[in-house]
This record gives C-alpha cells, sequence and structure tokens, in this order.
C-alpha cells in the first residue's frame, strides 16, 4: 500500500488520501493530521500479545502494515513506508527504530522522548534476557539517527547494571525536565511511549511496573512538549491487546497533535 493512501477506519475502503501530512478520506470526507502505521512484531520470546495489539483498531487512517523476516528488513520497510506524520502502532519497542531513522533521514536534527518503564538501552553483550525487544534505543543511538544529547528517558524505574552504566557515561537525559532539556536546540521530536510506564489501571502493559505514570501525567507532559517543538511523529507499543487502552491512546494522540 502506497503511504499517499491509506484505510479509512470509518468505512473501511483505502480512499483515505495524504494531503501532505493530513489524510483526508475521498469517500466518507473525514480528515485526520497523521496516518497510522502497524508494526505487528515482537522481537523476543513470548510477545505474543505485544504483536497481537498492534491490531487495536485506533481511529486513524491505517497507511501500511510492516511484516518483516527480519528487524533490518522491518526497520527499511518502515523507514521507507513512513506517512509524512506518522503514528506507529506496534508491538515491542523495535517498532520505534525504523520510525526514528526515517524521520532522522527527513529533518535535519531530530530529539526523541523516550518513554519507558525499562531503559531499552542493552546491548546483545549486556542483554540478561537475550531479547531484542530490550536493545532498541541504543541501537537508534548507535545507528547515529539520534544523538545521546537529544534523547530523553522518562520514566524509567526497572534499569539493568549495563543501562545504568551506559546512562552515566553517555549524555541521555533522565530525571526531571529531562524531555525539556533533550529538546533544546531541537525543533523536531519524535516520542516513543512503551505504555508500561504507564499505571497498569488504567493501560494495560505487556511488562507492566509498579509505580506508573497516570495517564494524565503523561497527558500534561505532552502537552508542554507540543508547545517547546514539532511533534514528526509517534509510536505506542508494550500494549496487550485489551481495548480499554484505546481511549487513553486516542487521548494522548490528540495531545501531541496527532
Amino acid at each position: 500500500m502506497s503511504r499517499l493512501r491509506a484505510k479509512c477506519p470509518d468505512c473501511l475502503t483505502l480512499t483515505a488520501v495524504a494531503m501532505g501530512p493530513d489524510y483526508q478520506c475521498h469517500s466518507c470526507g473525514r480528515e485526520w493530521r497523521s496516518g497510522l502505521v502497524r508494526v505487528p512484531r515482537a522481537w523476543g520470546d513470548g510477545g505474543d500479545e505485544m504483536a497481537a495489539a498492534a491490531s487495536l483498531r485506533l481511529d486513524f487512517p491505517e497507511a501500511a502494515v510492516i511484516e518483516e523476516p527480519t528487524l533490518g528488513e522491518q526497520n527499511l520497510a518502515l523507514a521507507t513506508e513512513l506517512p509524512e506524520r506518522p503514528l506507529v502502532l506496534g508491538g515491542c519497542c523495535c517498532s520505534h527504530i525504523g520510525a526514528i531513522e526515517g524521520l532522522a533521514a527527513r529533518h535535519d536534527r531530530l530529539a526523541v522522548v523516550w518513554l519507558d518503564a525499562h531503559g531499552d538501552l542493552n546491548t546483545a553483550e549486556t542483554s540478561p534476557s537475550g531479547n531484542t525487544w530490550g536493545m532498541p534505543l541504543r541501537m537508534a543511538i548507535d545507528s547515529g539517527a539520534v544523538d545521546p544529547d537529544d534523547v530523553a528517558l522518562v520514566g524509567a524505574r526497572n534499569l539493568d547494571p549495563p543501562e545504568e552504566e551506559y546512562i552515566a557515561r553517555s549524555s541521555i537525559h533522565t530525571g526531571e525536565n529531562a524531555a525539556e532539556r533533550a529538546l533544546q536546540g531541537v525543533s523536531c521530536v519524535y516520542v516513543a511511549l512503551d505504555c508500561d510506564v504507564l499505571d497498569e489501571s488504567e493501560v494495560p502493559s505487556f511488562m507492566p511496573e509498579p509505580g506508573g505514570l497516570s495517564v494524565d501525567e503523561v497527558d500534561a507532559l505532552f502537552k508542554r512538549l507540543a508547545t517547546q517543538g514539532t511533534i514528526v511523529g509517534a509510536g505506542f507499543s508494550g500494549l496487550r491487546p485489551e481495548p480499554l487502552s484505546i481511549g487513553p491512546l486516542e487521548r494522548l494522540a490528540a495531545t501531541l497533535g496527532l
């Protein structure tokens, strides 16, 4: 499917057409500010629920479904098919890599705000589990798509020792006002939301951790981000396939201007 054409969530026909970053359905007339890209893969053991969650019916035109046999091919296909202003609905957080690489190729400098209960900063050598979904933020940084000084890690509360060591020696921003600090001097921002950063009672996630942020808290952060820089895309990942999540996710996407 061309990134210029998408499936309308209302009439379910391929009549939603990209008009720049926005979409308009030529059949029913509805308009949207972004196109949805589904990435129903989870790169690790036992992630079937996460992969299934990429099929949740969000109220956005579906511009592409990326299903590739390797992560490298997934990243390339995602970067190629990415709408001008994408909303990525992934299985695991590896769905953000191709989006970051694709957007970084379009903009001189891209900031990334990564909200996650975990660090996703392991490598194949440091990962305790060997699951690739614990490595995507590090992959995006090591590929050169984003500079560590333009990255904020928000809400992380279960870090492996190698991840803590990497944060200590790198310029990734953590702690209070991390997102605001990462955006200094950067006008374009991609927001990656692993839903385990949220309170499990509000948005069911695949790997919940106690002490999650409320949807209200994340919504307030997104409002601040929208005033500080241009949100050029966002992605949601790490979900369980429960319809309870749809309302909060659509609210957060709207706050980001998607």
